[in-house]
């Protein structure tokens, strides 16, 4: 028995091998798809840290029974507008005050702001909650 018929007698038993050019083929497709997928996996990762606002509490002042100031940094990209909301809580980390302010468009990647946020009973401390694009 020769080499050949061996080869014809597992073909005839277990049926032809995929070609090469076959299987040359199905490993570009594969390639191709791992290449866009990481393409597109990159993209939504840029474009979502384009979006992105980090706020900052720097401080606060309670300033009478009523009125707490706040102060924060603001980051965001330039040219972008952004809300933030701001609180004030009591000594049982309860609300008694807040206030959402939103913000035009800017030049600048850090803004340093201070708000007033007027409070229903005297306030301990002073934040800001979150900020998001509008």
């Amino acid at each position: 028995m020769t080499l050949t018929d061996i080869e014809r007698m597992l073909a005839d038993r277990y049926g032809r091998g995929v070609s090469s050019s076959r299987r040359r083929l199905w490993w570009i497709s594969v390639i191709v798809v791992a290449v866009l997928a990481t393409a597109a996996l990159g993209w939504s990762t840029v474009s979502g840290a384009l979006r992105t606002v980090d706020a900052e509490t720097t401080g606060y002042e309670v300033v009478d029974d009523h009125t707490v100031d706040v102060r924060a940094n603001i980051s965001i990209a330039p040219g972008t507008a952004v809300a933030c909301a701001f609180e004030a809580q009591d000594t049982e980390h309860g609300i008694v005050g807040w206030r959402v302010v939103e913000y035009a468009a800017s030049d600048s990647h850090l803004r340093a702001v201070v708000e007033t946020v007027p409070t229903v009973a005297e306030a301990t401390t002073g934040l800001v909650r979150s900020c998001w694009i509008p």
